[in-house]
């Protein structure tokens, strides 16, 4: 296949994507496939000579679609969404055919320079403070890695990273319960331990308790642990908790111990100024994480982390060999030295597009009508016989289950999906099974998010 052959396929797959986005609607969400049956369709090794493109194509369409979950399906209720918008889509694929290696300023000016105003474009969308500054990972999970690892050596007086981490002393970071998994995993890899993330109980809000953080972070000094850093949450994954950051942080900064905020789903909606309340004392933390990839239409992958001060986490990732200089520049911002990945990916293009082609006041729109809608269908799911709402909507995501108990509604959630006509997932909370609906496809209508109450309510009757 030479670059012709590119020029024709470009425009066959361009007209399948449309054919396949307007008939999405017609498809199940969740792929209806069983383990094993898309590799059935695999040869087993790789074919010793070239086979035509037509054949590719044509085995594409016949293996692959069927057996993909479609995100980008109207009615996509589950986890958070992973929005593409078509201007993110066209700006991905221009990326792709460039395909630059934007590690370093020299190896591509404009992604580089591109991704710093892009951070300033949605910091000031976002109402921050213009202190931040920030950088383009992909996956909050990087995000929170980055920031635990500053915590990490920031508390180990910048020892860490070059005498390692035996005998230092016991590092302890504090979270709430409604923190996502990720922050689990960045304690992890960052070998601070499990068994050294402390979490707070949370108050009849599901807000981390200050108190209980104060006096968890003394109880530790006593036993002569080290404080790290304090991890919180706005918009948790399981119920969309918040916690009080006005409160919290304080308590963090009184201890000296640097913060981090996972906002990586709700920090899109505060591009809408009468959600904000739900992050007062943002700009008082240290670093912040949020996703446009899950709500803003900028599709995957997309995370921006958003810093107070760039320096610590650039002296704890940073590492600039000689074949990485810039001849003749010493000011240069290299932003792999401020994540984990050397090789990054040219990201502050689709933010571009995206941003021009909707507005901020078209993406504020789509967000409020999320929320509006989710409101509504909670209202209607409460008033089905025999339907319970755990938690209310928290900007667009709410739970509920069944009063008859956690079996009944797990057959009841394997049932809606099984239906095919919407997609949900399911969380712990208080020790109950629930199912989460959260409303955030790009594209979605009013009648398709109805469509979970339709479905329910024929389920329950059936």
């Amino acid at each position: 296949m030479n670059h012709d052959d590119l020029r024709h396929w470009s425009k066959r797959a361009a007209d399948w994507t449309h054919e396949y986005h307007t008939s999405l609607r017609d498809r199940p969400v969740r792929a209806q496939t069983r383990p094993g049956d898309i590799a059935a369709h695999l040869p087993e090794a790789a074919p010793e000579q070239p086979e035509p493109m037509a054949t590719i194509f044509e085995d594409f369409a016949r293996i692959v679609p069927d057996g993909m979950t479609h995100w980008q399906h109207p009615r996509f209720f589950a986890y958070f969404p992973g929005n593409a918008a078509p201007a993110s889509m066209l700006a991905e694929q221009l990326a792709n055919s460039m395909a630059a290696q934007a590690m370093l300023w020299q190896t591509s000016p404009a992604a580089t320079e591109m991704e710093t105003v892009m951070i300033g474009w949605l910091r000031d969308a976002l109402g921050l403070a213009p202190h931040f500054t920030g950088t383009i990972h992909d996956t909050a999970t990087i995000a929170t890695l980055s920031a635990v690892l500053t915590m990490r050596e920031r508390a180990l007086s910048w020892t860490g990273n070059t005498q390692g981490l035996t005998d230092q002393p016991r590092l302890r970071v504090y979270a709430s319960t409604q923190v996502h998994s990720s922050i689990d995993k960045a304690i992890r890899i960052a070998g601070i331990g499990q068994d050294n993330l402390v979490r707070i109980p949370t108050d009849e809000h599901h807000a981390m308790d200050t108190a209980a953080l104060d006096a968890a972070i003394r109880a530790d000094l006593a036993a002569g642990y080290r404080p790290a850093g304090v991890i919180l949450c706005v918009g948790g994954t399981g119920i969309g908790a918040c916690d009080r950051l006005q409160d919290a942080i304080p308590v963090a900064r009184s201890h000296g111990l640097t913060t981090h905020v996972d906002a990586a789903w709700a920090g899109s909606a505060m591009i809408c100024p009468e959600f904000r309340g739900l992050w007062a004392g943002i700009d008082g933390a240290d670093s912040i994480v949020f996703n446009p990839h899950k709500w803003l239409g900028i599709q995957m992958d997309c995370s921006i982390q958003l810093l107070a001060d760039p320096v610590p986490q650039v002296r704890t990732l940073g590492l600039r060999p000689d074949y990485l200089e810039t001849l003749g520049q010493s000011e240069i911002t290299n932003y792999n030295e401020w994540t984990v990945p050397l090789g990054r990916r040219f990201r502050a293009l689709k933010i571009w597009f995206t941003l021009r082609a909707y507005g901020l006041e078209g993406l504020r729109r789509r967000i409020r009508n999320h929320v509006a809608w989710s409101q509504e269908l909670a209202a209607a799911m409460a008033a089905l016989p025999g339907v319970e709402i755990i938690t209310p909507p928290n900007l667009s995501l709410f739970s509920f289950a069944l009063k008859a108990g956690d079996v009944a509604t797990e057959v009841l959630l394997t049932r809606i999906n099984d239906d095919g006509r919407v997609y949900l997932t399911q969380t712990r909370h208080q020790d109950r099974f629930v199912i989460r609906v959260q409303v955030g496809q790009f594209d979605c209508t009013r009648e398709d998010v109805m469509t979970v109450h339709q479905v329910t309510r024929e389920l329950l009757s059936g």
